[in-house]
């Protein structure tokens, strides 16, 4: 089994930064990839990031870009995102989810995911 933790979110005004956490334990056998999803209110889940094992890869939602920032350090098992110049729009629950294999930004297509950690960004 594998167990993911985020952390890190909040309350923040607008033009605002927050860093999440993303924590991994159990079975992860190495190499895994981690997504960053998140979902606002009456919405779909939608992708954010995701960030290969080695880290020299990484994708981003369009929406995202420029402003938010993933990264990992494996030796803690930990996937962070960064996020700068916070919109209102940003806010939601984000989660993280963890895969083998390729970058994806299908959530369909992820193991395991965290419980979520509560983003809101007051305009």
């Amino acid at each position: 089994q594998v167990q993911l933790v985020e952390s890190g979110g909040g309350l923040v005004q607008a033009g605002g930064s927050l860093r999440l956490s993303c924590a991994a334990s159990g079975r992860t056998f190495s190499t895994y990839i981690i997504g960053w999803f998140r979902q606002a209110p009456g919405q779909e889940r939608e992708f954010v990031a995701v960030i290969s094992w080695s880290a020299g890869n990484t994708y981003y939602a369009d929406s995202v870009k420029g402003r938010f920032t993933v990264s990992r350090d494996n030796a803690k098992n930990t996937v962070y995102l960064q996020m700068n110049s916070l919109q209102a729009e940003d806010t939601a629950v984000y989660h993280c989810a963890l895969k083998w294999g390729g970058l994806s930004t299908n959530s369909n297509l992820y193991n395991y995911w965290g419980q979520g950690t509560h983003v809101t960004v007051s305009s």
